[in-house]
């Protein structure tokens, strides 16, 4: 994002609800309450109510009646120019979601659209004392009267909010971004959009930037960009003679931005200057910047598919190289961490991504169901070199070819790609979530993505472009460790899969015991019943059977659980324990699969079960842990074939170690050893030889005949004598054989 130099003067606004009558015709019939901008209507509406929290209970069912109504923001302000020329602007980074302005009764804009900033000169309109409104029209419903997500089929609104199977029906609306009046002079940028290319052979950067302004004719431009040890390595300067104008320059041998798994991240500073004729500076912007060459490429393989005389396309390519360099995307799918993303601050932004970063994920899937996140969090993410695969938000959903709503997509979307194609960690472009199947209907002849796909050419066309996820070749699913209805396990069916990328599968578990008690009332917590507030926090009815608790595949592996705390703790282990098998399955399926982005990574309420391994807002399931481990850019991997194992049971599993670094993995010892508290069964030593840079190297298979232990769990260990940071441990299910049960029935009489 371009920062202006003109600081934001903040208005204090109020609130009502009112009647809307036709175009500047409003009756207030509500109290007018103080309002909190960035927020939400429904957050102000529902201060110092009952239903305050929506989190509670079902207190969430209380902001339903808000969607078919009418607000109205209010702020007063005395007029801010205190010099002849100068020019005021009323400036918001987003407005939820179709809206109208007025100043003293005129009528400024009328607007939909949340992601097209609002940048307003209100010279013309200003006395001494001024009245700004913002009205807010109701939560689009697509003229479908059923209450789901299809209502947001005609709109370019989040579909989430219409309700999710681990989101309930909440719909924000409202001023969700900073908002606040700018003085300028008469001569000023209103904007300047940025666009970084990055040469075949990685050694020349190429900068346009467009800016625009007014009264720019007479004035000088001048450009500078620093390097991120603050040295100028390149700076013009020029006469205007428009109000619009393209510079072009270019930076030599510019140093690379790479995700942080791979190399550095380091980002340049570009400054726009507007200078009158002798040389004042009138105002300014400045962002920052980064240097890398991304492609899709086709996996290794999947040409020879289909196989014979030509019948069809291959599968499509997903392998991600960055700066020449095939990248191995390890990852998730990230979604809105706030139900009302008026309340997201970067503070939010930085728990989250250093979590991400810190289970060495290296591409975030911003799912397409979302909103198109603050620019903090994207400027995070070039800090921290976390790439990001940015889909527009459209969602399961048959979106229309009409010209209304193309008009719409379109606005939203250069506003989109014009705020993020300067960022470095915008790797690729989708245009959303799942259109390509029997819910969505869609297919590449859609206008709507037809229309992406050009716009995307057209402002950021060195950055890859996929119509939607998945397609083919790729997959979304499965999300449960076992099905009940198929009688299937992960670890089965995922090592029978071929795909070229994983980017949605999960397995779900509950929420830790102390957040289940803030959410639930305390005579519905245990046991936990469909029909109660288990339900609307997602345990039940969410998805395919008793999703997302999976109480009846809990009691498959354990039994029926005395207690709440011991039904987490056996839910969370078994999310753990799958979703590690998965990653490091996706892993050894390398070079065909090159992705593999688990669902989700973090939830944007309390949910009672869900597949994210963050709760809400920021706390690490036990699961994150086994996916960090997975997630190592070195590390070695067991495959077994199943989690309940018996006593006297031949245990067999295969070694791999998996190696996705461009360094060399150095010969090795690995000792591999299971064990039960303090009894420990040697299995083998593996004397592994030096693994090539970006490669695995598949192991022996181990056999041992698992001892008489007590039934209950039992650990796999992998010990790496030479390199222990790569080291493993699992743990399994182990239950007793008849035969071991027969005889401790005879050592019992």
């Amino acid at each position: 994002m371009s920062h202006p130099s003109a600081p934001l003067q903040c208005l204090e606004w109020q609130l009502s609800l009112v009647h809307y009558d036709g175009p500047g015709c409003c009756r207030t019939f509500g109290e007018w309450r103080p309002a909190t901008v960035p927020g939400a209507v429904q957050l102000d509406m529902s201060r110092g109510t009952e239903y305050e929290n929506p989190f509670y209970g079902e207190n969430w069912q209380g902001y339903r009646w808000m969607e078919t109504e009418h607000f109205l923001y209010r702020a007063t302000f005395a007029d801010p120019r205190t010099e002849a020329g100068q020019v005021c602007r009323f400036v918001c980074g987003g407005i939820d979601y179709r809206f109208e302005i007025t100043l003293n009764g005129n009528l400024l804009l009328s607007q939909e659209g949340m992601f097209k900033p609002v940048d307003l000169v209100l010279n013309e309109y200003l006395v001494g004392e001024n009245t700004l409104e913002v009205l807010i029209f109701p939560s689009p419903t697509g003229g479908f009267t059923e209450p789901d997500r299809r209502q947001a089929s005609r709109s370019v609104k989040p579909a989430v909010s219409y309700s999710w199977d681990w989101h309930p029906r909440l719909v924000p609306a409202g001023i969700w971004e900073e908002a606040g009046l700018v003085v300028v002079p008469a001569g000023h940028l209103a904007r300047a959009d940025w666009q970084v290319k990055l040469n075949e052979s990685l050694d020349t950067g190429r900068l346009t930037c467009t800016v625009a302004g007014t009264a720019l004719a007479g004035c000088r431009l001048a450009v500078e960009v620093e390097d991120s040890m603050g040295e100028v390595v390149l700076e013009d300067e020029r006469f205007l003679d428009s109000d619009q104008t393209t510079w072009k320059g270019s930076v030599p041998r510019p140093a690379l931005w790479w995700p942080h798994d791979h190399g550095e991240q380091p980002l340049y500073t570009t400054t726009v200057r507007l200078l009158s004729a002798d040389g004042r500076e009138l105002d300014s912007q400045s962002r920052r910047i980064g240097f890398r060459r991304v492609e899709l490429l086709m996996n290794e393989g999947a040409w020879a598919e289909p196989s014979g005389t030509p019948k069809g396309r291959s599968p499509v390519p997903i392998t991600l190289t960055v700066n020449g360099r095939r990248i191995f995307a390890k990852g998730t799918n990230w979604v809105n961490p706030e139900i009302f993303p008026g309340r997201i601050t970067r503070d939010t932004y930085v728990r989250l991504l250093e979590l991400a970063r810190d289970a060495h994920f290296n591409l975030l899937r911003v799912w397409g169901g979302g909103i198109v996140n603050k620019e903090s969090f994207h400027e995070l993410c070039d800090e921290m070199g976390v790439m990001v695969w940015q889909e527009f938000p459209l969602a399961c959903n048959e979106y229309p070819d009409d010209d209304d709503y193309l008009a719409v997509l379109e606005s939203e979307a250069r506003a989109i790609l014009a705020r993020l194609r300067p960022h470095p960690s915008t790797v690729i472009w989708c245009g959303g979530n799942e259109l390509f199947n029997k819910w969505s209907g869609m297919t590449d002849q859609a206008k709507p993505l037809r229309l992406l796909n050009s716009l995307c050419y057209e402002m950021d066309q060195d950055t890859p472009f996929l119509m939607t996820s998945p397609v083919f070749g790729m997959a979304h699913g499965h999300y449960v460790l076992r099905e009940d209805w198929g009688d299937s396990e992960l670890f089965s069916w995922m090592q029978k899969a071929k795909n070229t990328a994983y980017t949605e599968y999960g397995v779900s578990s509950p929420a830790d015991v102390d957040i289940l008690e803030s959410i639930i009332p305390k005579d519905e917590l245990w046991p936990p019943e469909p029909g109660t507030s288990w339900e609307s926090h997602h345990a039940f009815g969410a998805w395919n059977g008793d999703t997302w608790l999976r109480k009846t595949m809990i009691e498959h592996y354990f039994g029926p659980s005395v207690d709440l705390p011991t039904l987490v703790e056996r839910g969370q282990y078994l999310q753990g324990v799958g979703l590690r098998f998965i990653y490091e399955e996706a892993r050894r399926q390398k070079p065909y699969c090159s992705m593999a982005l688990n669902w989700c990574f973090n939830e944007p309420w309390p949910t009672a079960a869900n597949s994210s391994i963050v709760s809400y807002p920021c706390r690490p399931k036990p699961a994150y842990a086994q996916v960090r481990d997975a997630c190592r850019p070195v590390a070695l991997a067991a495959r077994f074939d199943k989690l309940i194992w018996q006593t006297g049971d031949c245990f067999e599993f295969d070694l791999h170690l998996l190696n996705d670094r461009y360094e060399v993995v150095e010969a090795g010892t690995v000792v591999i050893e299971i064990s039960q508290g303090d009894a420990v069964v040697p299995v083998l030593t593996w004397e592994h030889l030096a693994l090539e840079a970006n490669t695995n190297l598949a192991g022996p298979r181990c056999r041992v005949v698992l001892p008489a232990w007590e039934t209950g769990r039992f650990t796999l260990t992998l010990r790496h004598r030479e390199n222990p940071n790569c080291s493993a441990e699992y743990t399994l299910i182990l239950r007793r054989s008849a035969q071991h049960e027969e005889g401790l029935r005879a050592l019992n009489q």
